[in-house]
């Protein structure tokens, strides 16, 4: 090992960058009985139709947990940040094998849930302050969530300066910033989808359907109509899918959106109702969920007879969330292809037969989750008054007088208020 470091910067001028070795390669998972049925099928065919099986199946239960409710979402959004989590660290572990790296796997698990005890406290404090102002222990939490949050990780970064090795440091430190990527890449992202989550369920299913329904479009024109290859780093990709993935999945993001946005199970934020002492989904739906009345232009209207077209606003919304997803999206899954590219693997894991890892399946949903999030917070989320007034009642009766007295004497200087005698 010392004397491939001292050699490293002769060597690194001398022979071309082949990268780390390559992970093992998993034996093929798929069910036997998928195997006998398909048996007389060609290689071709047989992936397609595996991939065909276990997409519904797939679909068939993201519909489900849809149907448990958005805490349940909320805890599958958790458990597959933990799986893709897992899956980058392991590759890293197996590719690094050999060098016996101490308590590397350990800290790794240990950043993490430190992270995600900052990310969920600051989630709920942010959302559920009523719950919290009413229990003791979660008020002393979230006073000092933050000290308890650094705490914890700077244990764990004292933790790592006392596992380092004289003959290890550099890869100790390329793997101490390996997971610390990782963590940003999905830690963060999976928070982004939960915040979004709350804002209304909708704002989570639209554009994770957008993706779902861009992934399968794009395989099929290409599996039947591609000719011209679209990208290197993922020679399988097409241009006839990649177009083709596009515009069906901007109809499909209107089509969902229209279903949608009349069920108020899905437009309201999801909130804490202190009377019931439960998480519910229950509002007036805003002005974003009514429908109203949009004039089209002359051509348009010589073209279809109609004046005017009747939509929800959300609709026109879920255009540009389409369009991410078709065209930034699968950005993600270049990103993944390069990644898995450089460690010479064909998939982050071989969890789900004919798609590969979690991560294989999620690698352009990280991306998504932020165009979410950063539009909301651009173009759609205002004032909330609910959180205004919790956060006035969590104050000092002084401090909430001295409050009132301000806003009844602006009031009253506008002229909304009567000047009292």
């Amino acid at each position: 090992m010392e004397t491939t470091e001292k050699d490293g910067a002769s060597d690194s001028e001398s022979k071309p960058d082949t990268g780390p070795p390559g992970v093992p390669v998993p034996a093929d998972d798929t069910p036997e009985v998928l195997n006998k049925a398909l048996s007389g099928l060609s290689s071709r065919w047989k992936n397609w139709w595996v991939r065909g099986i276990l997409t519904l199946a797939m679909i068939s239960f993201f519909f489900f947990i849809i149907y448990l409710g958005p805490m349940v979402l909320m805890l599958i959004v958790l458990c597959v940040q933990i799986k893709c989590f897992q899956e980058i660290i392991h590759i890293g572990y197996s590719v690094y094998h050999s060098y016996h790296l101490p308590w590397f796997r350990t800290l790794s698990w240990y950043f993490l849930l430190c992270v995600n005890y900052f990310f969920y406290g600051e989630t709920v404090t942010d959302y559920f302050s009523n719950l919290v102002q009413r229990e003791e222990p979660l008020r002393i939490l979230s006073k000092y969530h933050r000290l308890i949050s650094f705490a914890m990780y700077l244990t764990g970064f004292c933790m790592f300066v006392l596992s380092l090795v004289k003959k290890h440091y550099r890869l100790q430190f390329y793997m101490f910033g390996w997971t610390h990527v990782t963590l940003l890449i999905v830690v963060t992202q999976s928070h982004l989808i939960i915040h979004n989550l709350f804002e209304g369920m909708i704002w989570f299913i639209v554009p994770i359907s957008c993706v779902i329904c861009n992934d399968i479009m794009a395989y099929m024109f290409g599996f039947f109509f591609g000719r011209t290859p679209l990208i290197k780093l993922s020679p399988k990709k097409t241009w006839e899918g990649f177009i083709g993935g596009f515009f069906s999945t901007v109809v499909f993001g209107i089509l969902l959106s229209y279903v949608m946005a009349g069920y108020s199970f899905f437009v309201c934020p999801v909130e804490f109702n202190s009377d019931r002492n439960s998480f519910e989904v229950d509002c007036e739906p805003s002005d974003l969920f009514q429908l109203q009345d949009y004039a089209l232009p002359a051509a348009l209207e010589s073209l279809t007879g109609w004046p005017t077209l009747r939509l929800y606003p959300f609709q026109i919304h879920s255009i540009s969330l389409s369009a991410f997803a078709s065209l930034m999206g699968p950005f993600g899954g270049f990103f993944a292809s390069g990644f898995k590219r450089a460690f010479k693997i064909k998939d982050f894991a071989n969890t789900i037969p004919g798609h590969g890892g979690i991560m294989d399946r999620f690698d352009c949903q990280y991306l998504m989750a932020t165009f979410v999030n950063v539009y909301i917070a651009s173009f759609i989320r205002g004032p909330n008054p609910a959180k205004v007034v919790q956060q006035l009642l969590a104050l000092r009766l002084d401090q909430q007088l001295h409050i009132f007295n301000s806003l009844k004497t602006h009031l009253t200087e506008r002229g909304l208020l009567e000047e009292e005698a």
